[in-house]
């Protein structure tokens, strides 16, 4: 056995004896008052109110919804975002596209840049499937694709990237090599430009729903007259989408005109959601439930087993609670974190220790969801308090 295999099996063996480990202290467990601290809670019935008001906006608007899973990466929570049709999803890694291709899954949109490491995998999956799309920015990564036809008759599904005016991945939409990419896709043998790909994640920098409909609807123009300039080259039947949970929980009217929508965070939300002005702090469907483990008078603070490995750091410095906000508890501020420790104080005042015994438990509503989900190998379901399953994320690129 070679040095890689071994420690890959050594590694799997840890994670499964983990999950279990998890899966049997919820099973045994009736309420989440009395888990195991730290532990990733999610309420089923938030969970599904939060999918079907996302759900029926876009039915009311006729536009396709696309959920994004990297919030969730799970099956379960898959299934009530798609209400159980298992098709049209995106992703943002492979481990991800393998993981929904291997539970059913088709149609689903790839919504990376590809580089030519990662075709392989691509190809495999668009060979396999009915349905899988990738998503490109460059030329280099069209020719990479080029590179490597699909068999079986197939073509690759492309969408083009485009960044309007969002910073992050995507070509430019008013350079005027975005337009020429995008011809360059549709006269590509085995190739089809099948849509046009915007992430509006700029809307995370505003505040309220004024300032997010202002981005949607700038968005939104910039895609339509993109699809509108494609036409005019003779490029016809394109798909448009954009997507960000703050654009897609206040949409404005034109974004009726688009093909499809991608948000992904709204199953969970979570406290910068709400600053936002995406939701309220009633929607947020997580926490992480942690216990104190020492009281420190002399320094006027709490331990509590809650580090950012339970947590993550995302957020820091931005909550006058500090990294989270501790549910009814608006006094307190988690003021910092190691890997496994968390400190507590109060915002102001003395600590009342006595309201806090050793062992009690607090509820932290997390800054970032996606990235508090991360670090559970294993989430605990519950409904109204009462542990109703768990579901296991898969993890990795």
């Amino acid at each position: 056995m070679n040095a890689n295999k071994a420690v890959s099996e050594v590694c799997a063996r840890g994670i499964v004896q983990t999950l279990n480990n998890r899966f049997n202290m919820a099973s045994r467990t009736e309420f989440i008052k009395d888990l195991c601290t730290p532990a990733f809670v999610v309420d089923l019935d938030l969970v599904r109110r939060n999918s079907d008001a996302m759900q029926d906006r876009f039915l009311r608007l006729g536009v396709q919804l696309r959920p994004h899973m990297k919030t969730h990466k799970t099956l379960e929570c898959a299934d009530i975002m798609t209400r159980n049709s298992r098709r049209c999803i995106v992703v943002s890694t492979l481990a991800e596209a393998s993981f929904y291709a291997d539970g059913g899954y088709d149609d689903i949109l790839y919504a990376y840049p590809v580089t030519s490491d990662k075709v392989k995998r691509c190809a495999e999956l668009s060979e396999r499937l009915s349905l899988f799309h990738v998503l490109v920015d460059n030329s280099l990564a069209l020719q990479a694709l080029k590179a490597r036809p699909l068999k079986q008759g197939k073509v690759w599904h492309v969408w083009l990237k485009l960044d309007c005016d969002n910073g992050r991945a995507g070509i430019p939409h008013s350079d005027p090599a975005a337009l020429q990419l995008a011809k360059d896709i549709s006269g590509t043998e085995g190739m089809k430009l099948t849509g046009i790909y915007a992430h509006c994640g700029n809307t995370y920098g505003c505040k309220g729903e004024v300032e997010i409909k202002a981005i949607a609807q700038e968005t939104t123009n910039i895609v339509l007259q993109f699809v509108e300039k494609l036409k005019a080259v003779g490029i016809h039947d394109v798909l448009s989408s954009i997507g960000s949970t703050p654009s897609c929980s206040h949409p404005v009217l034109d974004m009726a005109m688009l093909s499809e929508v991608h948000p992904g965070n709204y199953v969970f939300y979570d406290v910068q959601q709400s600053l936002i002005g995406s939701c309220r702090h009633e929607d947020i469907a997580v926490r992480v439930l942690t216990r104190v483990i020492g009281h420190y008078p002399h320094r006027n603070q709490l331990l509590v087993d809650c580090g950012f490995a339970a947590l993550s750091h995302d957020g820091g410095g931005r909550l006058n609670t500090g990294y989270a906000i501790i549910e009814n508890h608006p006094e307190l501020k988690l003021v910092s974190m190691t890997q496994e420790h968390g400190r507590v104080e109060p915002i102001s005042g003395k600590l009342d220790f006595s309201q806090f015994p050793l062992g009690s438990m607090l509820s932290l509503m997390p800054y970032h969801a996606c990235a508090t989900a991360m670090m559970h190998p294993v989430y605990i379901v519950h409904s109204k308090g009462k542990v109703v399953g768990t579901w296991t994320p898969t993890r990795g690129w």
